[in-house]
Formats: structure tokens, C-alpha cells, sequence
């Protein structure tokens, strides 16, 4: 089994800036995909980031130029740094890792942007 534990939500203004922390523990392969996904009030999850093993990154066009994904494999954590804030940034963050075939999630993380 996989956890994921997420870190470093909140509330914050527009224009300002927020890193968060995705820590994973278990039965880890260092063969995997890194990702966050974003769900806003009555809408459907979406994907905001990914990170492949090769080190390629993906980002929904909304936030491209705005966050940026990376990770620390010594310490099994993958972060997205969020700059730039926007209200419709707002929602529960998700992070996931995906080895063996398997997509593991993360229980989320509330993100507020709001003056």
C-alpha cells in the first residue's frame, strides 16, 4: 500500500503565493508519475500538473507561467508551488502517484483565494 499526505493548503489573497507538499510512505517504486489535480465547488477534478519519471512536466493551460512542480526523492515528496493566485485557483488539491499501474490519492488539501 501507498499513503499520500498532503500539506500546505490555506487561505490566501489574490496575487499571493502558496507551496504545497504531497509526502508519500509505503510500498514505493521509483519507477512512477507524480501529479496534482484540482476540484472546484460543483465541478469535476481536474488535472493542474504532472511529473513523469523522466522528469517531463505537463500543466493545464490555466495555470501555466503560474505554478510549477517538482519533487525531492530523498524524501518521497513532490510539491506545487502556486504563484500568482487566482480566485479560480480555489478548491481541494489532490495529489497522486501512479506506479505498478495503480493511481494512489492523496486525501487533499483546501485552497481558498480570496481578498
Amino acid at each position: 500500500q501507498v499513503q499520500l499526505v498532503e500539506s500546505g493548503g490555506g487561505l490566501v489573497q489574490p496575487g499571493g503565493s502558496l507551496r504545497l507538499s504531497c509526502a508519500a510512505s509505503g510500498r514505493l517504486s521509483s519507477i512512477n508519475t507524480r501529479g496534482w489535480y484540482r476540484q472546484a465547488p460543483g465541478k469535476q477534478r481536474d488535472s493542474v500538473a504532472s511529473l513523469s519519471n523522466s522528469g517531463s512536466t505537463n500543466y493545464a493551460d490555466s495555470v501555466k507561467g503560474r505554478f510549477t512542480i517538482s519533487r525531492d526523492n530523498a524524501k518521497n515528496t513532490v510539491y506545487l508551488q502556486m504563484n500568482s493566485l487566482k480566485p479560480e485557483d480555489t478548491g481541494v488539491y489532490y495529489c497522486t502517484r501512479k506506479q505498478f499501474g495503480q493511481d494512489y490519492w492523496g486525501q487533499g488539501t483546501q485552497v481558498t483565494v480570496s481578498s
